[in-house]
Order: C-alpha cells, then structure tokens, then sequence
C-alpha cells in the first residue's frame, strides 16, 4: 500500500489468535498485528512457512495444526487464554479455496470443504467466547468472500460456506454483543496473494479482473490486513454484525 500505515494505539499489548496465518492474507495480518505491538499466536498447516514467519517477527507464536481438528484447535486456544489469562482478537482466517466442479463433489469432499472454511470458525469462537464474555470485551472477526455473490460457480462448497460465515456472524451477533464482545466479517474481493498469482492469474483472468473492479489495480494482501486491524482496535468500538467488502468495487 502507498502511504503511512495507520497505528492503533488500543492494539498495543492485545492478545491476538489468527487461523491461516503462514501464507498470503493470513500471514499480512500476522505480521501487521505485530507492527502495532500486538501479542500473535496463530495456526497453519504449513509447518515451514509458520515457523519462519514466527522467528522473524517479536512478539509472534506459531502452533503447527490443522483448523479441522477441532480438539487440536480449541487446545490451542485454551493454551494461550491459560498463558495470558485472556483473548482480545480472534480472526478466522483459514480457507481453502481449491476450485471444484459440482459434478465432483463427493459427501466427504463437502464435509471437508465446509470444515476448513466455516466450521472451524464456530468452534475458534467456542474456545474464545468465555474468556471475552467474562472481560466484557473482544473483537471477532471472520472471513467470507464475495465469490457466492458475484456467482462464481467453480467451487461451490466453498462458496456456500463463505456465504454461511456472514450467518454465523449475524447469528451471534447479539449474543456476544450484550457482553460488549464485537463479532464482524470481512468479505475480501480477488486479493492477489502469491497462491492466487500462480494458480488461477491468467492473462485473461487478469484483463476480466480489471474489467469488473470499479478501482484499478490490485488488492494486496496488506490492504486486506489494514482493514482488519481497523475492525479490531478500539477505533472500531461500535461496529458489529456487519459484512466490511474490500473488492476494489466488483460488487
């Protein structure tokens, strides 16, 4: 991004608990928590890139895991508020955006696509809502995508369980609330990550991105992160319930 990033003062010495935090947004949002003097315990998959993000950055844990393990998940997230005595940001980050046609898609296939991408958001927030309930603060947030709402049909177990994280949002919208816990999610547009650059950026996807996007140029993972950090601080203090788009205007 152009510019001076902004600095929160609020999120100085916050406990922050992130899922998918090794690679692409995940790790922008690692590394931008920690910029603002945050405390980052995140989860992955990707052992390698998770311990080398942890080691270059002060303040930051890694936890090797997968987010489908529920048992695993929730542990690791009663071994910080055990540690630190609290949790102050949780952000579901982890997805799998693998493409798969309809025709394809077995049960198990479904069930995993839905784990990854929406279920292991409802049981982060499980683990983390007694603890934020009984401070009487916290912030929450979740990623969705517009890809169900712009009808992208390529992966359709994904995009239903992105169009099912805004539900969960709403759902708990209220009960989180009443105890002054914020619950809020952000729904990225074609966020450019290495992942995305090398598997699906074709020059014709390339020139349709630029066709649809009301902004020209490309959505970094850091803008991405800058939108989170927002959301998360104190800055953000009356803002629950909703659905925070950053597509560069495709929607």
């Amino acid at each position: 991004m152009d510019g001076q990033a902004a600095v929160y003062p609020s999120l100085a010495g916050r406990q922050v608990f992130l899922t998918g935090g090794a690679t692409g947004i995940g790790a922008a949002m690692v590394e931008a928590f920690a910029g603002q003097g945050a405390a980052v315990d995140f989860v992955d998959l990707d052992a390698a890139a998770g311990a080398a993000l942890a080691a270059r950055l002060p303040g930051v844990r890694f936890h090797a895991g997968d987010v489908t393990d529920t048992a695993g998940l929730q542990a690791a997230i009663e071994a910080v508020i055990a540690r630190e005595g609290r949790l102050d940001v949780l952000v579901n980050n982890a997805a799998n955006d693998r493409r798969h046609a309809i025709e394809t898609v077995s049960p198990e296939l479904w069930e995993r696509v839905l784990a990854v991408n929406v279920g292991h958001a409802f049981f982060a927030i499980q683990a983390a809502m007694p603890v934020m309930v009984a401070a009487g603060r916290g912030a929450i947030l979740n990623f969705g995508s517009i890809a169900w709402r712009v009808k992208i049909g390529a992966m359709p177990a994904y995009t239903t369980a992105k169009a099912a994280m805004h539900g969960l949002t709403r759902s708990l919208t209220q009960v989180l609330g009443r105890s002054g816990v914020r619950i809020n999610t952000i729904a990225p547009g074609w966020v450019l990550t290495e992942r995305q650059r090398a598997d699906y950026l074709t020059p014709e996807a390339a020139a349709r991105l630029a066709e649809v996007q009301a902004l020209p140029g490309e959505i970094a993972p850091a803008a991405v992160a800058a939108l989170a950090l927002f959301l998360a601080s104190d800055d953000a203090a009356m803002i629950t319930g909703q659905e925070i788009t950053i597509d560069g205007g495709w929607t």
